[in-house]
């Protein structure tokens, strides 16, 4: 491990070092997917602040409820730890089957993959069919607690509404709870107020995209919009 390397990892989880080295899909102003590049490379600030940009993807899934299931991030993250957020927020990587640009059908695999990775779903109560893809959200924001870290993605969002059994990952997700809409209200208030932690992205969808998704869970195709990327940095 170089200097540099050593310097940028000091203090942080050595299972969380080694995902570090997972290959994110590096892309343009739209989209585009240009070549592969380290989980590392991509959330360095040194970088980020040249431009490079990858692709991501953040699951929102509902219960029959109509409750929306967040996710309190481990300490052990190196980008954001201990804030809360939606449900899964992560990346494809650079692999044939996620590279699948038809209906954001590679999105949705690693969407399923990380679903169980992190959250600890089966496979079968998530399928990758029943996963609605909504829009994408190109946005910036470096990390408070390690500002050497950083994010600048193209979002991918994903809607899913089903029944789960979770058994969350200890290293990924130190908590979480199903919230009303109401009660995500309350948080970002208490956010406001500094009580509590939400990442950027999430607190950025849920004041400006969120509640119109909320209302139609039920009919969602109206408001898909494939093709469009809104920029908000």
């Amino acid at each position: 491990m170089s200097e540099q390397e050593c310097t940028a990892f000091k203090g942080h989880d050595e299972v969380q070092i080694q995902l570090m080295q997972e290959e994110c899909i590096v892309v343009d102003n739209d989209d585009k997917p240009l070549r592969p590049g380290s989980k590392k490379e991509c959330h360095l600030m040194e970088n980020i602040s040249k431009g490079l940009l990858h692709r991501a993807f953040s699951i929102f899934l509902f219960n029959s409820e109509n409750k929306l299931l967040l996710q309190q991030r481990a300490m052990e993250k190196i980008t954001f730890p201990g804030y809360w957020t939606n449900t899964v927020c992560s990346h494809p990587l650079w692999l044939p089957n996620e590279l699948i640009e038809e209906n954001a059908l590679g999105v949705r695999v690693a969407a399923q993959r990380k679903l169980n990775h992190e959250l600890g779903v089966a496979f079968e109560e998530a399928k990758v069919d029943q996963f609605k893809f909504m829009t994408k959200i190109h946005y910036l924001s470096p990390s408070v607690e390690d500002p050497q870290w950083g994010e600048h993605e193209i979002d991918h969002i994903l809607i899913i509404k089903t029944n789960v059994n979770v058994h969350a990952v200890p290293n990924e997700v130190m908590d979480h709870k199903y919230v009303s809409k109401e009660e995500l209200k309350e948080m970002i208030k208490q956010s406001d107020e500094n009580q509590i932690k939400l990442t950027p992205w999430f607190k950025l969808i849920a004041l400006n995209h969120l509640d119109k998704w909320w209302d139609n869970l039920e009919n969602l195709d109206p408001l898909v919009e494939p093709s469009t990327i809104i920029h908000r940095y």
